[in-house]
């Protein structure tokens, strides 16, 4: 730690990190126009860079310049146990490398503070109506995942460290966001800023707090982790000017499916956004958090608000001490992070929005960016009348309708709205329909006892909306099985079946094998739509229910702002948080008890097995040459494509695998949950049953939709996995050509894991998105970008190619692709390098993050 500008802090007995004087030091009057971003970044700068990069780092700050790369040091790692288990897993196949080569395992441990929570491997197998819901789909997520929670447990002994929350106490965002997150440390006797990175890309919910936290891939957390700067360039920081306030009526759902919109329209894509102006100030942390939670959907890097008045009240509503709550405020206004500080703040790029332009809003049917006002619904062909024919479903049956996921369960003001419909609802006599599974899944354990002092939990109960889990379900594709009769009138009718969730992902095959599509709306619209039963409602104007002869629609049972504002107001309670949060943080003394510091496999396991990154195909140099393409594919590849996370069917290529394991099809479980065994989660790659990969077409030449590839030179047309084992055997070099915003979605790993072990060596795109570009470095995979007007169809690309790259790599510098066409023309292509970095590069160069570690960790090992 650096000693310069270190000052006592007025007030505490902490020093703090002065980076106004810093900054001032250089160009007197440039901190006052710093952004908020620039500010955390400098004092992480000042606190943590070599003194003699310091200068140069800080005027690429005050400069707004981007020629050189500084460092980054994130203060924590938050993990949910999906990522951070593979992470894990990556680490104790490291140590496994490591013994191997003469050096001691033990030694290699995270460097800097991990958190992993449990939150993303229990499925909705009982729905909402079922009183004994959440205890029996924690019994089966036991049951499931004994191996995978066998080596979370050892971690939690094995390495230094690493923290876990086990399942069963929410989601990691919204435990960061209420009690995990200090906004500012105090550690070895100095204050600084909250920093972190996540393995989720809805890290940035609590940006709401004013902490730059963004979410990174499993690869290069593993790099933070082990102490390791996260080196960047400055990023573009946009300002946001919220004006206005919403109307009566409009939840905080709506604003941000509205400004989720917007913000895609305004191509924020890889920006840190910075939300400001009277709007803002009047949002709660709750509504902020919203917003910022929805950050990959809008493209963002960051999304963070400035600390002020808001954020205290928050501090003290969540029961944080009183030391602490002092301390955020003392220090934001003795550094300038303060919101009245950043009154002269400059941007690049500024915009605005105002709060009350907002209406009532669905996002659907495919994307979250795809905003549907309610009012709308008719028009865009979504809602409209349906023939209602007894004892069967109608069309667009809405067969999942969950109140789910952090994003709006963090707001007690969207949850209590939804039970105050509920008991409006009630009231009238109005029922959920029979088909629906309907389900509650709250991010925190506070939820229901907030819900419970307003006299609601029981309403949502009497609707079917009783507590499933507490943990990240429907929206991460966890929906569990339906009703079996359903399923199959579903199947024998064709029926058009659709979900409706208060989530942030709505992508095609993500929900449910049998939600052909899924909308994302508010917790009470979400109630609303389990009484309808159809998207094919118009949710403003038809009837829900007739009661004594009297019409009942959506305006008779929507609770108004002052209800929901005195139901949270008298129910929602620091003590609630103070009972659930103080034992769930109690870490115990360390029991004594030792561990191996090597992992012993179990090698039946389907879900934990030792990885094979420094082995085989993938400890062999990538030549670049030769390479045949495993796909071509459209614009919006999301990595819901590249690395499903939703149920494994018996037909598909890992449930054919787990079957021969023997796994009983009730127990496959989900994707995600087999991401520590690379043996399951190769199968996985491109096993979307939605893909379009250009290179399979029928008879017409129009594209054929599923999991397919054509084999090359023979051109035979075969499910995804045959292709892949047929070039594996081969030790065939493959590439993947791709539209715009190729890998845009979840932070998942085994997006590019799946593909390098596919033999994936390059792949070719006219964009990607930041977190997947990062993953795919991470594994040793050259991402490289057309120039602007060049694609594959400028290129008449069909797949009978083969392509190599030429050219040094170095950050971003133009290289050539060379096509070799089957007619014998060769085509050259000038494209761009996608290392941004010189440390991409030399991680790349590597052959991938766990490599240049093990590398590094022996060579100091030997100097020593």
């Amino acid at each position: 730690m650096n000693t310069t500008h270190r000052k006592p802090l007025p007030g505490t007995h902490l020093d703090y990190f002065d980076a106004c004087a810093a900054v001032e030091s250089i160009k007197p009057g440039a901190y006052a126009t710093l952004p908020y971003t620039s500010r955390v970044l400098a004092e992480n700068l000042v606190r943590r860079c070599d003194p003699a990069n310091l200068t140069d780092a800080l005027r690429q700050l005050i400069e707004r310049r981007r020629e050189i790369d500084f460092p980054w040091f994130p203060a924590r790692v938050v993990c949910h146990d999906i990522l951070g288990q593979t992470a894990l897993v990556d680490l104790a196949g490291l140590r496994d490398a490591i013994a191997d080569q003469g050096g001691d395992p033990a030694k290699v441990n995270p460097v800097v503070p991990v958190q992993l929570i449990v939150d993303h491997s229990l499925a909705v197998e009982c729905g909402g109506y079922d009183p004994d819901a959440f205890a029996k789909n924690r019994a089966i997520e036991d049951r499931r995942n004994e191996d995978r929670f066998h080596f979370i447990n050892w971690t939690k002994l094995a390495f230094d460290n690493v923290d876990v929350i086990p399942a069963g106490n929410g989601i990691m965002h919204q435990i960061n966001l209420e009690r995990m997150s200090p906004v500012i440390h105090a550690k070895d006797g100095v204050a600084f800023p909250d920093t972190l990175v996540g393995t989720d890309s809805h890290t940035p919910h609590v940006d709401a707090l004013g902490v730059i936290a963004i979410g990174v891939g499993g690869l290069e957390a593993e790099n933070v982790m082990l102490g390791r700067a996260s080196w960047m360039r400055l990023p573009e920081i946009i300002g946001v000017e919220l004006t206005g306030r919403p109307q009566p009526g409009i939840t905080a759902t709506d604003v941000v499916l509205a400004l989720t919109e917007f913000l895609r329209k305004e191509k924020v894509v890889g920006a840190y956004l910075e939300f400001h102006g009277e709007g803002a100030a009047a949002l709660t942390i709750g509504d902020r958090a919203s917003i910022s939670n929805m950050c990959p959907e809008y493209g963002a890097t960051a999304a963070l608000f400035h600390i002020d008045g808001q954020t205290i009240d928050y501090l003290r509503l969540t029961g944080r001490d009183d030391a602490q709550v002092k301390l955020v405020e003392t220090y934001a206004k003795e550094a300038g992070l303060w919101a009245d500080s950043l009154k002269d703040a400059q941007y690049e790029r500024t915009l605005s929005f105002d709060l009350s332009s907002v209406v009532r809003n669905l996002a659907g049917p495919s994307n979250p960016h795809a905003r549907v006002a309610t009012t709308d619904l008719a028009a865009k062909g979504i809602a409209g009348q349906w023939e209602e024919v007894p004892g069967q479903m109608p069309d667009g049956a809405v067969i999942i309708a969950a109140i789910t996921s952090c994003t709006n369960t963090s707001n007690p003001r969207n949850v209590i709205a939804a039970g105050l419909l509920a008991r409006n609802a009630n009231r009238l006599g109005l029922t959920r329909k029979p088909w629906v599974k309907s389900s509650l899944a709250p991010g925190s354990k506070t939820v229901p006892m907030y819900l419970q002092e307003a006299g609601l939990l029981s309403e949502l109960e009497q609707l079917g909306f009783g507590i499933v889990a507490f943990a990240c379900t429907t929206c991460n594709g966890m929906s569990g099985a339906l009703d079996p009769a359903i399923q199959q009138e579903i199947i024998d009718r064709d029926l058009y079946a659709t979900a409706v969730l208060s989530g942030n992902r709505n992508f095609d095959g993500r929900i449910h094998p049998y939600a052909k599509q899924a909308f994302l709306a508010s917790p009470p619209l979400v109630v609303a739509y389990a009484i309808a039963g159809t998207i094919r409602f118009d949710i403003e104007k038809d009837v829900l229910g007739v009661v004594d002869g009297r019409e009942i629609r959506l305006k008779d049972i929507w609770p108004t702002d002052a209800e929901i504002d005195a139901a949270v107001a008298a129910s929602v309670k620091p003590e609630q948080f103070r009972q659930v949060y103080e034992p769930m943080f109690a870490i115990s003394a360390a029991s004594g008890e030792r561990v191996s510091p090597l992992y012993d496999w179990r090698p039946q396991s389907t879900y934990i097995r030792r990885p094979p990154y420094w082995e085989g195909a993938l400890a062999g140099e990538r030549t670049l040459k030769g390479m045949r393409p495993l796909a071509v594919l459209p614009d919006n590849i999301t990595t819901d494509h590249l690395s499903p996370s939703n149920a494994i069917m018996l037909d598909s290529a890992a449930g054919e695998y787990l079957a021969k394991m023997g796994l009983p099809e009730e127990d496959f479980n989900s994707y995600a949950t087999h991401r520590g065994d690379h043996l399951t989660a190769q199968r996985a790659t491109f096993a979307n049953p939605k893909l379009f990969n250009e290179m399979v077409r029928d008879a017409d030449g129009k594209v054929k939709q599923g999991s397919l590839a054509r084999i090359e030179p023979e051109g035979q047309v075969t499910r995804m996995w045959e292709a892949i084992e047929t070039y594996m055997e081969r030790k065939q070099p493959l590439i993947i050509i791709a539209g715009a915003d190729y890998g845009q979605g979840s932070s998942r790993d085994w997006a590019a894991k799946g593909v390098r072990l596919a033999g994936v060596e390059a792949i070719v795109a006219e964009g990607f998105e930041r977190i997947h570009r990062t993953n795919l470095i991470g594994m040793g995979v050259l991402p490289l970008q057309f120039k602007a007007g060049v694609n594959r169809n400028t290129l008449a690309i069909d797949g009978t190619e083969t392509y190599d790259v030429i050219g040094e790599r170095t950050p971003r510098a133009d290289l050539t692709l060379v096509i070799h066409r089957k007619n014998g023309e060769r085509v050259e292509v000038p494209v761009t390098c996608r290392l941004d970095t010189a440390e991409e590069v030399s991680i790349y160069e590597a052959g991938g993050v766990l490599q240049r570690f093990a590398q590094d960790f022996l060579e100091s090992t030997k100097a020593a």
